[in-house]
């Protein structure tokens, strides 16, 4: 365990969401060239790796994750000479990269797909086709095999008439989901790891991979049916296949698991399976989902975001199991404004966050300009959106009742476009990011909240990540040590642990609300990071002011 910690406990993943990170050719679009520009930045604040989102050919339905060709750049992101210029010159900074892996489903413009749809056999079998009722048409097709829902909404199939088939798409109807089940599809993707290994890419994230294995027999039920697929019947043995065919056993991975449990996220990042380094498990950021819908709002539940912590920090660290530390991707609206205050208490919210995960054990993620503080978007109307996502919840919600305008507040509060605003670079007129028209709309506070302008300054949001990473490497109780959440009454929005390695301790509290709270006695310990500076004492006990965090470190 403690050899694994070394490797993994100490680096920190950077992601870069390309069409947002920044623009080298003026169309709007960010692009390779763009990140290549960006390099010294990274490796100033301190990144070991950087994930970068699927620039593979794709007709970019959904942003790239609908994948074309999986050994080809789409041009709108640049070239292979881009790429290979893009891994040497990271390779120089110290620096590995993270390829985003969408294994799950190919876009159906994918010629695998394309010749599924001509009656090729062979690439009929790479898919979830099931066949349909005799005497179905196109007016009149029948029930579809199950009633599985999309995850963007809708029921999970497509009748093709000339087939007389249905295929699954778990995601948009121009993903179509891959059968896993036949070999030729396991090693087509091994093969993909194998090819860009070769280009000098040793790092790999996979999308929704714990949704590869889907259940024999097409059952239904009166859910949505994710639980017939999640963590599927198959999947450890097909990760460890992968792992072994595409030859990543032993290198930096990570499993983006949807609805995934505790048991299976042990079990695919404990060493011994040799399935994957870490797993991304979105449990906690749904505390804010009222009856645990995504498009129902709610005020965070702070109890219950503390237990969920606890739960898996602890429950991975039992199990020798490892943890992705993130508030935020690229599916996600910004966390400070989610999770914090940032009207009133921009600084601190922006703060709060990092130091109560990067202190955690496990590997923390950043997502581009989390970094800066940058907020949800600013957006004031559907028409400014692009995610394909939230315009069919746009619909789906009215449908469901709620007036335009309430639809409207929900997907402001929920859309993953509200992450995906341009990243701020300066606080000209378009960030920084581009010469030409953004892609996405930027907000109006780029002007106080950019990178040229934090990095100026040593009190900044900036530079205050640039510390907690620089903690992480310097100190071995953040890298390897244990973890243990501290009891604090229900009703608190305290949230509090300790990290122990040897003789040396690490508490750390973090106020997660607007009122000042009791925390808890520190006697003897040294301040190591906070996000107010010097703490408020009363006798021995922290007295933690809004959106505040403290740690404090005992040897």
């Amino acid at each position: 365990m403690n050899s694994r910690a070394r490797q993994l406990g100490n680096k920190v993943v950077y992601q870069i969401y390309i069409r947002s990170f920044c623009d080298s050719d003026g169309d709007g679009v960010g692009d390779l060239r763009g990140i290549i520009s960006k390099l010294d930045y990274l490796k100033e604040l301190g990144v070991d790796i950087v994930w970068i989102t699927p620039f593979f050919v794709s007709p970019q339905n959904d942003n790239g994750y609908d994948v074309a060709d999986y050994r080809a750049i789409d041009p709108v992101f640049g070239t292979m000479d881009d790429f290979e210029e893009l891994a040497r010159e990271a390779r120089a900074r110290g620096i590995e990269l993270m390829l985003d892996m969408v294994f799950n489903h190919t876009s159906t413009e994918h010629e695998w797909f394309k010749r599924a749809l001509a009656g090729e056999q062979k690439y009929l079998a790479y898919y979830k086709f099931v066949d349909a009722a005799e005497g179905a048409t196109a007016h009149d097709p029948g029930e579809p095999p199950t009633n599985w829902e999309s995850k963007f909404g809708g029921n999970a199939w497509v009748y093709v008439p000339s087939l007389n088939k249905w295929y699954l798409h778990l995601f948009d109807p121009t993903q179509a989901d891959l059968d896993w089940d036949n070999p030729e599809v396991r090693e087509e993707m091994a093969d993909i790891l194998r090819f860009w290994q070769g280009k000098g890419v040793s790092c790999f994230r996979f999308d929704v991979v714990n949704l590869i294995s889907k259940p024999e027999g097409w059952p239904s039920d009166e859910t949505e049916g994710k639980h017939f697929y999640s963590d599927g019947p198959r999947i450890h043995e097909y990760l460890q296949e992968m792992v072994r065919l595409g030859g990543i056993d032993g290198n930096v991975t990570v499993g983006e698991m949807s609805s995934t449990t505790l048991e299976n996220c042990i079990r695919y990042t404990n060493p011994e399976n040799h399935e994957l380094a870490m797993a991304f498990n979105f449990h906690h950021l749904k505390v804010d989902f009222a009856g645990g819908d995504k498009w129902e709002l709610k005020e965070p539940d702070i109890r219950e975001l503390r237990e969920l912590f606890r739960t898996w920090q602890e429950g991975m660290t039992a199990g020798g199991g490892w943890n992705s530390l993130f508030w935020s991707n690229h599916d996600q609206p910004r966390p400070n404004s989610r999770f914090g205050d940032t009207e009133h208490h921009w600084y601190a919210s922006s703060t709060l966050l990092p130091t109560a995960t990067h202190l955690m054990r496990g590997t923390p993620y950043i997502f581009q300009g989390e970094e800066l503080g940058q907020t949800i978007s600013d957006f004031t109307s559907i028409e400014q959106y692009r995610d394909v996502e939230s315009l069919n919840y746009y619909q789906i919600i009215q449908q469901r009742g709620h007036t335009p305008e309430e639809a409207f507040e929900i997907v402001h509060a929920r859309s993953r476009d509200d992450g995906r605003t341009p990243m701020a670079w300066d606080a000209s007129e378009n960030a920084g990011f581009t010469a030409g028209t953004p892609w996405l709309g930027i907000n109006a506070n780029h002007v106080s909240i950019n990178a040229e302008t934090e990095m100026a300054d040593e009190g900044s949001v900036w530079s205050y990540y640039q510390h907690l990473i620089a903690l992480r490497k310097a100190e071995p109780v953040i890298s390897e040590g244990d973890v243990r959440f501290v009891d604090v009454a229900d009703e608190s929005p305290l949230i509090a642990y300790e990290r122990t390695l040897g003789g040396t301790r690490l508490l750390v509290q973090c106020n997660f609300s607007g009122d000042e709270v009791t925390g808890l006695a520190v006697g003897s310990g040294e301040l190591l990071v906070g996000n107010y500076g010097d703490p408020v004492l009363e006798g021995e006990t922290v007295l933690l002011r809004p959106y505040e965090a403290v740690a404090h470190i005992w040897r």
